[in-house]
């Protein structure tokens, strides 16, 4: 049975049901919904600090002008048309989506507006009609996937110039993420980098995944993420390290986990720019009227005790334009 997750987010977490009533008889509440494949939508969930930050700074009082009414798959990818059903059912005002699996489920299912974060490129993947004019329910913050593979190899070869062949993970039942690791095979040609595809579906595949790789030793690891990437993280981690593999990931959360190094969109932005699409939502614009907005600010972050336990000696140049690097 899916539990059902609606929670108030406030100083303290949870206020006192009489104080959200004088709230709800002066104010109108609005109700966020929030849909992934992913973890619980919890107040230590990273999607709903963001949006909370970004709600906040636009004047609402989270868990009295706006609430949020959280369903996870936590790891199903199949119960989310289900989730989209309890949100309708809830009413909420807007739909805010991780993922390209939880977008497709909220295009095809909500009977109200949705803001897509982290959904791939959402054109190729036919959920907005472009990102000038989305038309339909659903708008949202967009992704630059063929700028960020590209950059992504390049640091790889920077970091370990000696590199020829990139091993790359993802989940092969995922149009979006199925679409970053094309970006990455046509962007490597350019790079003298010749990626090897190992493309997974459940948990089991990895096995396969690193037998291949056993067979065929690359040099190194590009990792796409989604919720499937992410649960078996520590098993591509645990992997890299112990081949002496550098290994670069999508998200800086990845590199304090012990990944070794990440470059991409700045989380707390997306999720400001999501929570500001869906103010104007709140406040009457429709989707179809918003254009998709893109990331400006990314994060290059890098483990130095990884890339200590793999042996390798990062560049000063790569050490100089990390943003964040971790001891």
């Amino acid at each position: 049975m899916i539990k059902r997750r609606t929670f108030l987010l406030t100083l303290p977490l949870l206020p006192r049901l009489s104080r959200l009533a004088h709230a709800q008889s002066t104010t109108k509440v609005y109700r966020v919904g929030l849909l992934g494949p992913g973890a619980p939508f919890n107040e230590k969930n990273p999607v709903v600090i963001g949006l909370s930050k970004g709600f906040a700074k636009r004047g609402y009082k989270i868990g009295e002008s706006l609430v949020f009414e959280g369903r996870a798959g936590e790891g199903k990818v199949d119960v989310l048309p289900k989730l989209v059903d309890e949100l309708n059912a809830s009413q909420v005002d807007v739909i805010v989506t991780v993922s390209y699996p939880g977008a497709l489920a909220a295009k095809q299912g909500a009977k109200g507006p949705v803001v897509v974060t982290n959904s791939g490129d959402p054109v190729a993947t036919h959920l907005v009609a472009s990102l000038a004019h989305p038309a339909g329910n659903v708008t949202g913050v967009s992704e630059v996937a063929t700028e960020l593979s590209p950059k992504r190899l390049q640091l790889l070869k920077e970091t370990a110039p000696n590199i020829r062949k990139v091993a790359m993970l993802w989940n092969a039942d995922d149009l979006g993420m199925t679409l970053r690791y094309r970006s990455a095979d046509s962007a490597a040609k350019s790079l003298n980098l010749e990626v090897q595809p190992l493309g997974v579906r459940e948990p089991d595949d990895f096995n396969s995944a690193f037998a291949q790789m056993d067979q065929n030793p690359p040099d190194a690891i590009l990792m796409v993420t989604d919720v499937l990437t992410l649960l078996n993280r520590k098993r591509v981690f645990d992997y890299a390290a112990a081949h002496k593999l550098p290994a670069i990931y999508e998200t800086d959360n990845l590199v304090r986990d012990g990944g070794l190094m990440s470059y991409g969109p700045n989380t707390t932005e997306v999720f400001d720019r999501a929570a500001g699409l869906a103010d104007r939502i709140l406040k009457g614009a429709k989707p179809a009227d918003l254009p998709l907005e893109e990331p400006t600010r990314f994060i290059f972050a890098i483990n130095q005790k990884t890339a200590d336990g793999i042996g390798l000696i990062l560049p000063r140049s790569i050490l100089a334009r990390a943003d964040d690097v971790i001891e």
